[in-house]
């Protein structure tokens, strides 16, 4: 599962070290760094993978390397968003409604919260799943402009887009792997460790 060590970077395109990426410690505060570098650094500590992409191109060769990689090349997408099974119509990906039928999980999300690493999706994404009901693997679909700097921004963004009702089911994807750590988040009580790819599509 190395195929997707790139560090992504917004504005002038600064990266992250390794060496930082690999010595901050969990507890330790948050860097001086901009919102796109402190999402990675805390994306990676959760144990995501993602690639950046400058382009949809980019987005598509990113796709197939994860499915070759996974050997899914036969093995159908569970989608919720008939929009998302649009824009990837071209992919050669078979697609189902229905969770039972793949170990795939394709979504797209709100916003990605930079103070803690995680993703924030709410009805639109989910319907009336809970996490735990979803298949362990899960690619998401995201741009940068979705970065926020922390979850009370990303609420507040949900409210201001959806004005005539605010979905429900909102919670947050944070939990990448086995770990007993912000066991008392309510936004993510009850939620599963999943196996999470992030596509990262450059927007800004």
């Amino acid at each position: 599962m190395g195929l997707f060590s790139s560090l992504f970077g917004g504005g002038k395109k600064k990266k992250v070290s390794k060496a930082t990426v690999e010595t901050r410690g969990v507890h330790m505060p948050d860097l001086n760094l901009p919102i796109d570098e402190k999402f990675t650094i805390h994306f990676k500590k959760n144990g995501g993978k993602f690639l950046y992409c400058d382009s949809f191109k980019e987005v598509s060769e990113a796709l197939r390397n994860i499915r070759e990689e996974n050997q899914w090349e036969n093995t159908p997408f569970f989608v919720m968003d008939q929009r998302l099974e649009e824009k990837f119509s071209k992919e050669q990906i078979s697609f189902t409604e229905r969770a039972s039928e793949s170990e795939i999980f394709f979504t797209t999300c709100e916003h990605l919260i930079a103070q803690n690493g995680s993703i924030l999706v709410c009805s639109l994404q989910l319907k009336e799943k809970k996490l735990n009901e979803l298949p362990e693997n899960v690619i998401v679909f995201a741009t940068t402009s979705q970065l926020v700097e922390n979850i009370g921004e990303g609420l507040k963004a949900i409210k201001k887009k959806y004005r005539q009702g605010i979905p429900a089911n909102i919670t947050t994807l944070k939990h990448f792997q086995a770990t007993n750590e912000n066991a008392d988040d309510f936004l993510t009580y009850g939620s599963s460790s999943k196996h999470l790819y992030l596509l990262l599509l450059e927007d800004l």
